[in-house]
């Protein structure tokens, strides 16, 4: 694992969820189902992010399932000879969601971070109870003291306030708190929060020159936690 300028007093590991802790591959079943190419999960997902963030940008919020069921209604008719109900299969991808399953690295390295001491809660730009379940569906769920999700603050990760929202709710100061994620953005935003940031590869080439380097680098939650209980977090 790499490290820049560690925050070595930190108290609360703050987990992102989608693709994060939560492996969205089996959704791609879920488009073929639909009548739709598998490949589409990518540029789906990507343009919801994209909207949830413009709608920040601009100071307004829609919660995920709002924004996610607005992009299917806008890609399938797109898809040549696609026919169907849109709306029904908006709620068939949607309903993917309840069934996904954590990645393979994930029960290990939420366990040994939550033996080592360490605080353990999850900030989501989905729903808070859809992260209830998928950590129930590992066993994990005793692991994490509270499950977070942008309503309460309104607004959606990157913006600085959904940070702000998890810090304030934990009771310890930005710097105690290092923000854990597969997405450069979402490790930049957190920095420039006050937090730290725990960027996991997972396969990924390279990180993002224009934004904030992470404070730790690793290639899954098992590298991550196995350097953070050696003491590079304390």
């Amino acid at each position: 694992m790499e490290e820049t300028v560690p925050s070595r007093n930190a108290q609360v590991l703050v987990f992102d969820v989608n693709e994060t802790l939560s492996d969205m591959s089996p959704l791609r079943t879920r488009f073929e189902e639909i009548g739709a190419p598998p490949h589409l999960l990518r540029p789906w997902f990507a343009g919801v992010l994209r909207d949830g963030f413009a709608l920040t940008a601009a100071g307004a919020y829609a919660d995920f399932s709002a924004v996610a069921q607005d992009g299917i209604r806008a890609l399938l008719p797109r898809v040549p000879g696609w026919s169907g109900d849109v709306e029904q299969a908006a709620r068939h991808v949607l309903a993917g969601f309840t069934e996904l399953e954590v990645h393979p690295d994930v029960p290990d390295g939420v366990r040994t971070l939550h033996e080592a001491g360490f605080r353990l809660v999850t900030m989501t730009n989905g729903r808070a109870a859809l992260t209830e379940r998928l950590l129930s569906r590992a066993g994990l769920l005793h692991c994490f003291e509270a499950q977070l999700d942008v309503s309460g603050p309104q607004c959606w990760k990157p913006a600085r306030a959904a940070y702000q929202y998890a810090v304030e709710h934990t009771g310890v100061r930005p710097d105690q708190a290092v923000l854990v994620a597969v997405h450069p953005w979402d490790i930049d935003g957190a920095q420039r929060a006050g937090l730290g940031g725990a960027w996991l590869r997972r396969g990924a080439s390279a990180y993002p020159e224009a934004m904030l380097s992470p404070t730790y680098t690793a290639e899954d939650l098992r590298d991550l936690a196995a350097a953070l209980t050696q003491g590079a977090a304390r």
